[in-house]
């Protein structure tokens, strides 16, 4: 459910009701090595938008895929993971169900799903894909996932009463745990977009309490800053951070860049350069000035999105932390918030590029993070549509003597295969070139020596 690709191993026991072995061996067909490089781990996007109403809606007014087939391949092994299960064999709806979540083509999954309702009209997993790829608006994809909400904890309930007696029965109850957490989720962020920011907030709290542990994995906490930030519960926001911002536990865009945000909220308002030059820097300017510095060396991208010197696109299903896609994805959500608190943009502009002073060299060496992963460009490329303009840190700048060598041998190598193509042509048209350019050389250099004195030298010498 939503984990990191790679990180299960070491997460712990998720609930504190089920064996960790039981529940390792659910997850371990869930566990992704990415080929490029184990550094760069895909997780899945917290604030991940909903393919029928919004994916598909972008997509009919622009007539631009906002996702890619790696990005959605990832997804149907995510939904494979979450609500398919060998228990499940024999039963039609559920068969028809695992080819759906395998399914490229979007209409049909959709006709596989209402095929699958047609054998069992508690087809919990054929409403989500019916509320997540058909569903037109947000309303409706609520009203479909309240309707799945009740079959899943009917579903829940009975599986928990007798899960420990057979193996089959524990594998349904792990899968029916899966779907429902999942359903509680997305019905949170639908009440966060139809603005219900009270009810988003009291589910959200609720998946943090009812499951500590997890939230790492889960991310769910990311959602809950967003809302928390959203209604303007700056304190609320800052005891959730106490929490997640931890030496121990896995940093993100968002920790770092809230943590960021709640700092210049302090000074935003006072804040001026100036000042700061004559005066110096006080103790919550520099406190806000570090941790502006601590997140741009986390994820350098998102300053250039919140500044809007990068234009913006949908973010991905899945995001790679420290990459453009997390940065996308971060400024997506997060940009309003940025600007409701009054001069906290106009003190990032100021301060964001200074953090690179503090890491010269950001692949050799990190600051207060490890140094800067090489992969993020080959991953955010395999992430990111293909029309975006996938940012890149450090920026591969050559020096110039390179470029002037390049071009150099470049030249040589084409004069010298047009001498042996062609060797009368090629000096014809070299004696040309030059006549071109030593003939207003001699005619500059008569008419200076018209201009100047017979003595000139004499008098220079003199001089």
């Amino acid at each position: 459910m939503f984990a990191e690709k790679g990180h299960l191993g070491r997460s712990g026991s998720f609930y504190g009701f089920i064996d960790t072995k039981i529940l390792h061996s659910s997850y371990s067909n869930f566990i992704i090595h990415l080929s490029f490089n184990n550094e760069c781990k895909v997780w899945r996007n917290p604030l991940g938008l909903f393919r029928g109403a919004e994916y598909s809606r972008y997509l009919n007014y622009t007539k631009r895929e906002p996702l890619t087939f790696y990005d959605m391949n990832l997804s149907a092994q995510d939904h494979q993971a979450f609500f398919i299960c060998d228990a499940d064999n024999g039963k039609p709806d559920y068969e028809i169900m695992q080819a759906a979540w395998r399914e490229r083509v979007p209409a049909a999954r959709v006709k596989a799903a209402h095929l699958a309702l047609e054998k069992n009209a508690d087809c919990v997993t054929a409403l989500i894909m019916l509320a997540e790829e058909e569903a037109p608006t947000m309303l409706k994809v609520e009203k479909i996932l309240r309707k799945a909400l009740k079959l899943a904890e009917a579903n829940y309930k009975r599986t928990q009463k007798s899960h420990h007696l057979d193996s089959n029965i524990e594998m349904q109850h792990r899968r029916d745990l899966n779907v429902l957490i999942y359903i509680k989720r997305r019905i949170a962020m639908c009440c966060r977009k139809l603005r219900k920011l009270k009810e988003a907030v009291k589910m959200f709290r609720d998946l943090s309490k009812e499951m500590p542990p997890i939230m790492n994995i889960l991310n769910v906490h990311e959602n809950l800053i967003e809302v928390l930030l959203e209604t303007q519960s700056y304190a609320d926001v800052q005891s959730v951070l106490a929490k997640y911002d931890d030496i121990n536990l896995p940093k993100s865009a968002v920790i770092c860049y809230t943590s960021a945000l709640l700092k210049i909220r302090v000074i935003a308002d006072k804040y001026n350069v100036g000042n700061t030059l004559k005066k110096g820097l006080t103790q919550a300017e520099e406190v806000a000035l570090e941790a502006i510095h601590r997140a741009v060396e986390f994820n350098p991208h998102v300053p250039k999105y919140l500044l809007e010197m990068k234009s913006y696109i949908f973010p991905p299903e899945h995001i790679l932390k420290r990459g453009d896609s997390e940065a996308v994805a971060y400024a997506f959500f997060h940009l309003a918030h940025w600007k409701r608190i009054k001069g906290a943009l106009a003190v990032l502009n100021v301060t964001w590029e200074s953090a690179f002073n503090q890491i010269p060299y950001p692949l050799e060496k990190g600051y207060l993070f490890h140094p800067y992963p090489t992969c993020t460009e080959l991953a955010d490329r395999e992430l990111l549509p293909t029309y975006h303009k996938v940012s890149v840190f450090p920026k591969k700048d050559l020096p110039f003597f390179i470029h002037f060598t390049a071009g150099l041998s470049s030249f040589s190598a084409l004069l010298a295969l047009l001498i042996y193509l062609h060797p009368q042509f090629t000096g014809n048209l070299v004696y040309i070139i030059c006549m071109w350019i030593i003939v207003p050389v001699n005619y500059c250099l008569d008419r200076l020596e018209t201009m100047l004195p017979n003595n000139v030298m004499d008098i220079l010498s003199n001089i």
